[in-house]
């Protein structure tokens, strides 16, 4: 079971790490226009979601890990579904399935090294309606 209270809350649904309460994007990751657009503070407990200028740059090698995930996931799919494909189209579904997947992974990774630098307060949670 998903508590809040646990950084799997957080990332899952892509909530403020500090409060879990308050959203941590301007909108929708598949929203192109605001694409993966990090709030600068959360709307429930004001925290400021950048500690520093290009704080969010290091996501760069979390969102690398997250691809080589999905491109895992992907390849042991079709090995459970036991599609017999060719190299080719084994490396065409990879390739789409993360172009598909591409604002999620972003959206992810962010949330993901947001919560290697914040942590969930109990107290101000509780405070935040």
């Amino acid at each position: 079971m998903l508590l809040k209270g646990t950084k799997l809350y957080s990332i899952l649904f892509i909530k403020c790490p500090r409060c879990h309460k308050g959203e941590f994007l301007e909108a929708n990751p598949y929203k192109l226009s605001n694409f993966n657009k990090v709030k600068k503070h959360c709307p429930k407990c004001d925290l400021k979601y950048s500690i520093e200028p290009s704080f969010y740059t290091g996501s760069m090698y979390v969102s690398y890990a997250v691809g080589i995930a999905v491109a895992v996931a992907v390849y042991v799919l079709t090995l459970l579904f036991g599609l017999q494909t060719s190299i080719g189209t084994l490396f065409t579904l990879i390739v789409v399935a993360l172009v598909l997947t591409m604002p999620w992974i972003a959206a992810v990774s962010k949330i993901i090294w947001a919560n290697f630098f914040f942590k969930f307060d109990k107290k101000i949670a509780q405070n935040v309606n």
